[in-house]
């Protein structure tokens, strides 16, 4: 009885949060939608937040199932791609639940879109290693997923704005071919120069390093390197 009560309010709230104006809902008419009492809904989810978090998670599940099935091809680049654009047609055709997931007042990050950046980072170390990218995975990361949740949220909140979805692509490409390497960015990009490879080489090293869990190293000697080359990947270029 306990699990179909919790499924029921989460599905009554995922639909509330759906079909609302702003993608505010009440934990009053939750309740009533629900036909529960209230001391029911904070003892399966804590408080508002707890509820709008499993909201999240749940409406996420989805398109976490989708990226985890997806399978790995040889072509990381590719991957991370198709990433970005699931990323931002995901935003498209959930409105309010990705303003929600994204708002100031979720305090603590829902677990979908943790494990979304774990997914993200994943796939930037199989481009490290494969020296195909010119930062350390992490920052790369930090970089994709604050671009990548900036321009869905800019189509998501200002459509009259921002009506065209090639901004999406435009930023994407244009931020790939900076922490990418260039001649992978694509066939017309430049060749790379001296400078850039640096980089690049430290930032392989970091992430085999990592895969060969320290290559014979002691943990502290292996935390050690790795900070070394994530700190020289991720360099800013003298100008």
């Amino acid at each position: 009885m306990s699990t179909s009560t919790r499924t029921r309010i989460l599905e009554v709230a995922a639909a509330l949060v759906r079909e609302s104006p702003d993608g505010d809902i009440s934990t009053r008419a939750v309740c009533e939608a629900a036909k529960v009492g209230a001391p029911a809904l904070y003892r399966h989810f804590g408080d508002k937040e707890g509820l709008l978090s499993a909201v999240v998670d749940h409406g996420f599940e989805k398109y976490l199932a989708t990226k985890r099935e997806r399978g790995e091809t040889t072509d990381a680049v590719e991957d991370l791609r198709r990433g970005w654009d699931s990323h931002v047609a995901f935003a498209l055709d959930n409105r309010n639940l990705y303003r929600l997931m994204n708002s100031p007042a979720m305090r603590t990050p829902p677990a979908a879109a943790l494990e979304s950046h774990r997914i993200l980072t994943g796939d930037l170390e199989r481009a490290a290693a494969q020296g195909r990218i010119r930062v350390a995975p992490e920052l790369a990361a930090q970089m994709i997923m604050s671009a990548n949740v900036g321009v869905a949220l800019m189509l998501v909140s200002r459509p009259a704005t921002f009506d065209d979805i090639e901004v999406s692509h435009r930023v994407r490409d244009a931020l790939y071919a900076t922490v990418l390497t260039p001649q992978l960015v694509q066939e017309e990009s430049p060749n790379a120069s001296a400078d850039a490879e640096v980089p690049t080489v430290a930032a392989r090293l970091s992430a085999l390093l990592r895969k060969e869990h320290g290559a014979g190293l002691s943990t502290a000697e292996a935390a050690l390197m790795k900070e070394w080359l994530d700190r020289v990947a991720n360099a800013r270029p003298e100008t």
